[in-house]
């Protein structure tokens, strides 16, 4: 029987540790599942596992892709998918480790993913009209044409309400109706990781003046030394984007710290809509009760179990 672990919940957890020591224990391998560990280049303030964790325990894409390059989520579903098959090819346990909602449920759920080539001519002019008019207008837009889509896709990510807009004037079908689902071929067993909200807010707070202490600005500056720009995807990501903005003049740097700071706790909020802590899927932990005990029994015992949902 083919089993997979994933370990999720919100960022500043200790997902990627608590991974690494349960894949050295059942001998296995980590697939990356968050959407901003893929680019080089990004990785303090993406937090990337450096090469001290990664010649610990094998890890599969992190690092695959310049911050320049396009990358859909059906891309990273088939690497995925391929990347997990040869884990399981050579008799070892493949751990699905990230907060990244929709990488992780594309896998676990086996979304089927609409096959709409990127148009860079669309896209332009719906960032170009976002940029004028709001990315509240694209998102009137997107409840107007798929109701259902603007359920789920966060209105501030503006590249992910552009690709629901694409996918629909592509094919005129709507975005939610061509994602069905077909169970993969593995059985999973899925960690959560939570703790109080005050605690988590403190842990993330620490963990960006972390970064700042690690050389966040210069990381930054350097990437934008190399000519990418801020408007890319990639660069807009939380941290990068205020840092950015620091670096051009139009923070301080105290201000730019203070809303990274703020935008990491909002986007944990986000993250707890795709990882309910009413979802039975999920085996909850607690971070203050020091869980790894329990969770290495409970996972003893689900692989020892004929079903593991």
């Amino acid at each position: 029987m083919k089993h997979l672990v994933a370990i999720v919940g919100p960022t500043g957890t200790g997902k990627s540790q608590l991974a690494i020591r349960l894949a050295q224990k059942f001998h296995g391998e980590i697939v990356n599942a968050d959407s901003r560990q893929i680019y080089r280049y990004l990785d303090i303030g993406t937090a990337t596992p450096g090469i001290k964790d990664t010649s610990l325990v094998p890890h599969h894409l992190l690092n695959i892709i310049n911050p320049d390059d396009d990358f859909s989520l059906s891309q990273y579903q088939e690497l995925a998918y391929q990347h997990i098959e040869d884990i399981l090819q050579r008799g070892r346990l493949p751990f699905l480790a990230g907060g990244s909602g929709q990488y992780v449920w594309s896998v676990l759920e086996g979304w089927k993913i609409p096959q709409v080539p990127p148009d860079p001519e669309f896209r332009q002019r719906l960032e170009k009209k976002a940029a004028i008019d709001g990315a509240g207008q694209l998102y009137q837009e997107l409840l107007s044409v798929d109701p259902e889509a603007a359920r789920y896709v966060d209105r501030r990510n503006v590249r992910r309400v552009i690709r629901a807009l694409e996918v629909h004037a592509k094919t005129s079908i709507p975005f939610s109706r061509m994602r069905h689902r077909e169970a993969p071929p593995f059985i999973s067993f899925i960690v959560g990781l939570t703790t109080d909200r005050a605690e988590l807010y403190h842990r993330l707070d620490q963990r960006v003046e972390d970064m700042m202490a690690q050389g966040l600005v210069a990381e930054v500056e350097k990437l934008a030394n190399m000519g990418y720009d801020f408007n890319l995807p990639a660069m807009s990501s939380i941290s990068y984007r205020q840092i950015g903005q620091y670096l051009r003049g139009e923070l301080s740097l105290a201000a730019a710290v203070q809303q990274i700071k703020l935008e990491t706790h909002r986007y944990v909020r986000r993250q707890y809509n795709w990882f309910s802590l009413k979802d039975d899927r999920i085996h909850w932990f607690d971070l203050r009760s020091d869980p790894d005990t329990e969770i290495e029994t409970a996972l003893t015992e689900a692989l020892n179990s004929e079903n593991i949902d």
